[in-house]
């Protein structure tokens, strides 16, 4: 069945999270292949982007709590992608030499992902549906 052909299709809280879980299965295809899940990914990209990035910072940037971010910290570490130092009252977290050389495959599954969302809904209407989205997300902010 299709979400608008649902009894709760007018309904925000039901939309926004079959949307989500659709997001989430074409996501999941396209880190399959490094075998991260998209949040770890997205993690990990910014902790190659910005060696010694603290948890705070990411946690603002991927709009997950403190604790989230620390499991997921802990299961990259499993894999021995990222180490934590802690430097006085700080911890900051660095990419290790596997992680380094991911990057670039890492950023093919970030283009694949784009490529296939791009594909179904089109350039400019991704473009400006995600727009719509961070307007709304940021009008919800609470």
């Amino acid at each position: 069945m299709k979400t608008s052909e649902s009894k709760y299709c007018s309904c925000l809280y039901f939309t926004a999270n079959a949307l989500a879980r659709k997001v989430e299965k074409l996501a999941i295809e396209s880190w399959r292949k490094i075998d991260l899940a998209p949040s770890h990914a997205y993690l990990l990209n910014l902790v190659l982007e910005e060696p010694g990035i603290q948890p705070g910072m990411i946690a603002e940037q991927l709009q997950l709590t403190p604790s989230t971010i620390t499991r997921l910290i802990e299961k990259l570490e499993e894999k021995k992608l990222v180490i934590r130092c802690a430097e006085g009252k700080l911890t900051n977290v660095y990419p290790t030499p596997k992680a380094k050389e991911m990057k670039p495959l890492l950023k093919q599954c970030i283009a694949d992902f784009y490529e296939k969302y791009s594909k179904i809904l089109g350039k400019e209407e991704s473009k400006q549906f995600i727009q719509n989205m961070n307007t709304i997300a940021d009008k919800l902010e609470v």
